[in-house]
């Protein structure tokens, strides 16, 4: 049913039940697991900087990091599951290059991880998980987290 399965991550608690959902899925049918880190643009972009001699270029350079080792881990999960992988980091903004990396790679399925949070929170913020499954043209699981699990 689907060849390719994405996973997105953010480092969050909020990914782990979403990871071994898309593992499971992806051996289920003998999917290849796609693993998205979106390096936030605007964090670094509005963050002074103060602490690096070149404005952005500390604040950018651990969040890539971060986001490397975070797909790293994700990847040798799946790698221990017999799972084919594709990894990628990307710069920009979350929701929208979850999005374009989906049409770009023709995934079938989207798999996103989501702290469970009061209404009341969601309502004011909203979140990635969210914009990608209102935005999404391909179908789109949401596995939530409780905050108390996070």
């Amino acid at each position: 049913m689907y060849d390719k399965i994405l996973l997105p991550t953010d480092m969050s608690p909020g990914v782990d039940r979403a990871i071994e959902h898309a593992v499971d899925a992806a051996q289920r049918y003998d999917a290849e697991l796609h693993v998205l880190y979106v390096v936030d643009a605007d964090a670094y972009s509005s963050y002074p900087g103060d602490e690096y001699v070149h404005e952005f270029e500390g604040l950018e350079h651990a969040l890539e990091q971060a986001g490397r080792d975070a797909v790293a881990e994700i990847t040798d999960r799946a790698a221990e599951a017999g799972l084919e992988t594709v990894a990628e980091i990307r710069h920009g903004v979350p929701h929208e290059d979850i999005l374009e990396y989906s049409d770009e790679t023709d995934i079938g399925l989207v798999v996103v991880g989501s702290k469970n949070r009061p209404g009341e929170y969601r309502r004011l913020l909203g979140s990635v998980a969210e914009r990608v499954a209102r935005m999404a043209d391909r179908p789109v699981t949401i596995v939530k987290t409780p905050v108390e699990d996070a």
